[in-house]
């Protein structure tokens, strides 16, 4: 194309471009700078370390550079031609370009005093593009943060049945609640393949029926989003991760969850309650935020879809910030810590695992009945002394799960088992707890019924008492046996996407004997100020919210 006929164009061209200056994932600063740097104009093509003669367009190259100057290079002496650039750079170089075209024939400039009006304009455009992006440059909130975030407002009620009698929760009428989160991830990278993550948060469920935080309601009843800031907005989650020889990747930090350090995700199912969190956030993965470190290894592989092993292993302790043993601190027995590691073996498409934690005295079981979900019993602090404290508990965990290649009639499936063994002193008396067990099942359908929408469904035990030491009887001298702590739970949701950014999703649950058998005697052993009574078999929960997310 001849240079008048290129003078032609360029308008029309740089007009198509004028529209995408505002569109700032287009922006490449760096880029813009490289070409509208003046020292990297050539003036001729063999400056070009990767410009050969056999090159298809070597020619016209040799032209623009040797009669025009009208070609910009990268740093270090390289053209770049098979390399793609943004608008933004086009049109630097555009400008550069028309700077030397003004230095050359007196045909040329001619041409250039009758399209006046229209490079005038062109040129207009160019340099507010190039203003445009010096104020990105001096204005942009980081070079090495980017900021995600979510705001998940949820309406919702309860209902409690107590031997088909409407129960009444610490004179709590059952009612409605309507509650909010905020919060904003912060991921930082130095070197483009470490991450500083730092979670900020706040939201106000922590005396709501779904927060589960109060001996108030019930705890699993716990939404898998919920916290209790109290809307106040705090460093909710903070740790650096950094890899090392591609394969493994270190992690350490004052604010971790073990889970966080996992080789990879147990479970691909999406829950509404926290209890379903992880195939099952109970027994061996039920864990609290605390100061922690941990290791990750992934076998390398050709094909993402091949099978490989992968394999993980992370300590965390809740009171790891204290530095007073008696008030907890890292490796003390008050720290409430749990060592987690955990060996897995599949493809994003499907994955068997086993994990193992070794959980100290105070540390957290996760989510089940009254006896279920209590911490590991200090034996200095409990209130009935060495008759029922445990030292340490060994939890184990078994997960599964698969998805189908394409969306359709076919779920995916998420299973989980865990078993936790309490060490149990000598003089631990009668009724104390020595095992309990978990289990879930879980099923989502993508794309249920409308493109983009989730549907899910899941059930299973809590973490329950299976066996306790001696023979349990109630005061009229029954025995009872180890099962009477069982429960189940079930949920059910549908996800509505109204747009990328927007997610509406109505759920419903239900709790069966969510308290369980306390101690084995049937009562609520301490939470008779909760809900008070002998009898609860027949005690049950449903719950039903509207969730709307929103991402930015």
């Amino acid at each position: 194309m001849k240079l008048f006929q290129q003078l032609l164009v360029a308008p029309a061209a740089l007009g198509l471009m004028a529209p995408m200056a505002a569109q700032a994932a287009d922006l490449n600063i760096d880029g813009v700078s490289d070409y509208s740097a003046a020292g990297e104009q050539v003036t001729s093509v063999s400056q070009f370390s990767d410009v050969y003669p056999t090159d298809w367009a070597y020619q016209a190259l040799s032209s623009l550079t040797e009669r025009y100057g009208c070609v910009a290079g990268y740093p270090g002496g390289t053209f770049g031609g098979n390399r793609s650039i943004t608008r933004y750079e086009a049109a630097a170089l555009l400008n550069a370009c028309l700077d030397r075209v003004t230095e050359v024939s007196d045909d040329v400039k001619r041409l250039l005093s009758e399209f006046g009006p229209e490079l005038a304009v062109l040129k207009g455009r160019v340099d507010g593009i190039e203003a445009r992006v010096g104020d990105m440059a001096a204005g942009q909130f980081s070079t090495t943060t980017k900021l995600k975030g979510k705001a998940i407002m949820s309406l919702g009620s309860t209902a409690y049945q107590i031997d088909g009698q409407k129960g009444d929760l610490a004179s709590r009428d059952d009612g409605t609640s309507f509650n909010y989160i905020f919060q904003m991830d912060l991921n930082t990278s130095f070197t483009g393949e470490d991450l500083l993550y730092t979670r900020l948060k706040t939201g106000n469920y922590s005396t709501s029926a779904f927060g589960g935080k109060t001996t108030a309601y019930v705890p699993q009843a716990y939404l898998e989003w919920a916290n209790s800031n109290e809307d106040t907005l705090k460093v909710d989650k903070i740790w650096y991760q950094f890899p090392y020889a591609e394969q493994f990747t270190f992690y350490v930090g004052p604010k971790i969850e073990n889970y966080y350090m996992l080789d990879s995700a147990p479970s691909v199912y999406k829950p509404i309650l926290k209890a379903f969190k992880l195939g099952g956030n109970y027994g061996t993965y039920g864990a609290s935020t605390g100061a922690g470190f941990g290791v990750s290894w992934n076998q390398q592989v050709d094909d993402p879809m091949q099978a490989r092993f992968s394999a993980s292993t992370g300590y965390t302790a809740e009171s790891g910030k204290g530095s007073d043993p008696s008030s907890g601190g890292m490796f003390t027995k008050e720290s409430d810590s749990i060592w987690l590691s955990k060996v897995s073996y599949g493809n994003p498409q499907w994955q068997v695992s086993v994990a193992y934690a070794l959980k100290g005295q105070e540390a957290t079981t996760g989510f089940g009945t009254h006896d279920g979900d209590a911490g590991v019993y200090d034996c200095d602090q409990s209130a009935a002394g060495a008759s029922n404290c445990e030292s340490t508990a060994d939890s184990y965990a078994f997960r599964a799960f698969w998805q189908p290649s394409e969306s359709g009639l076919i779920p995916s499936f998420s299973v989980g088992y865990d078993i936790t063994k309490y060490n149990l002193p000598s003089s631990a008396a009668a009724g104390t707890r020595e095992e309990s067990q978990g289990w879930f099942v879980g099923m989502n359908w993508k794309d249920a019924f409308v493109d983009g929408n989730k549907l899910g469904f899941a059930f299973g035990a809590l973490n329950h008492i299976t066996e306790y030491k001696g023979t349990l009887t109630d005061d009229g001298g029954n025995t009872y046996r180890s099962d009477d702590d069982s429960n189940l739970a079930m949920e059910l949701y549908y996800d509505i996407k109204v747009s990328d950014n927007i997610t509406v999703t109505p759920a419903v649950f239900y709790l069966d004997n969510p308290f369980g058998g306390a101690t084995g005697k049937n009562t609520y052993g301490t939470r008779g100020d909760v809900v008070g009574g002998d009898d609860t078999d027949n005690f049950d929960l449903v719950g039903a919210i509207v969730k709307t997310q929103f991402k930015f």
